[in-house]
C-alpha cells in the first residue's frame, strides 16, 4: 500500500468509530459531536479540523462507499456532512456513514467517495461548504424540524441529546446546506478547488 494511504504514523483524533455519538440521518450532529470531542478531550489544535457539508444548488449530491450504498451503486444525498483534519503533512476524512477506513486519507476517501463529477451532469456536481470546527461548535443550531414530516412524525429517530442550539438561533441548518457563498459560515469549494486546497501539504 502507498505510504500516503496509511494510517501507521498518524494520530487519530476521535474515538474509535464504535465509540463515537452517531445517529442515522443525522450527520451535521455527528459532526458536532466529533468537534466537541477534538475540543474537549484530544491534544489536535481545533484550526487543523474542518466540518464539510457537501450538497449543491439542486440538493442532489452522489456520494460512493456509504453503508446504505447497494453494491458499487452511489447514494444521491441532498447533503451530507464529513469532518477533515488538515494538517502540515497530511488530511484525513472521518465519515461515520462511510464503509471506507475512519479516518480515511483524503486522497482515497475522493477517489472512491467523490470519484470525479466529470462523468456527471452538471446538475450533479459536488460543492462543499468547509466551516472551520470552532465557527461550526459556535454557531450551528438545529431543531431538528427538518427531519419530521408534515404531520410531525419523525422521518428517522433523532439523537437522544438535547438539540443543538445558540444563544442567537435555534434552527440555521439551511444556511449551512446552501452552496451560495454569501451565506451562512465557512467558504464554499468546487469539487476541484476542495481537493487542490487540502491535498497541499506545508
Amino acid at each position: 500500500m502507498h505510504k500516503d494511504h496509511s494510517v501507521s504514523d498518524y494520530v487519530v483524533v476521535t474515538p474509535p468509530i464504535d465509540d463515537c455519538v452517531y445517529t442515522s440521518c443525522y450527520c451535521e450532529e455527528n459532526v458536532w459531536k466529533l468537534c466537541e470531542h477534538i475540543r474537549t478531550q484530544s491534544q489536535t489544535p481545533l484550526q487543523e479540523v474542518y466540518s464539510v457539508f457537501i450538497s449543491n444548488d439542486r440538493k442532489m449530491v452522489p456520494l460512493w462507499k456509504q453503508k446504505s450504498s447497494k453494491e458499487d451503486e452511489p447514494v444521491v444525498w441532498d447533503y451530507h456532512v464529513i469532518l477533515v483534519h488538515h494538517s502540515q503533512r497530511s488530511s484525513y476524512v472521518y465519515d461515520l456513514d462511510s464503509t471506507l477506513p475512519f479516518p480515511c486519507p483524503l486522497p482515497l476517501y475522493s477517489q472512491h467517495a467523490f470519484q470525479s463529477d466529470l462523468g456527471l451532469k452538471p446538475a450533479f456536481w459536488r460543492k462543499l461548504r468547509v466551516v472551520p470546527a470552532e465557527a461550526y461548535l459556535r454557531n450551528l443550531a438545529s431543531d431538528r424540524s427538518h427531519m419530521r414530516d408534515a404531520d410531525g412524525s419523525w422521518r428517522m429517530p433523532p439523537p437522544p441529546y438535547p438539540c443543538i442550539a445558540t444563544p442567537e438561533a435555534q434552527m440555521n441548518l439551511d444556511d449551512f446546506i446552501s452552496m451560495d457563498p454569501a451565506v451562512g459560515q465557512g467558504r464554499v469549494f468546487s469539487l476541484a478547488e476542495f481537493n487542490q486546497h487540502f491535498t497541499r501539504t506545508s
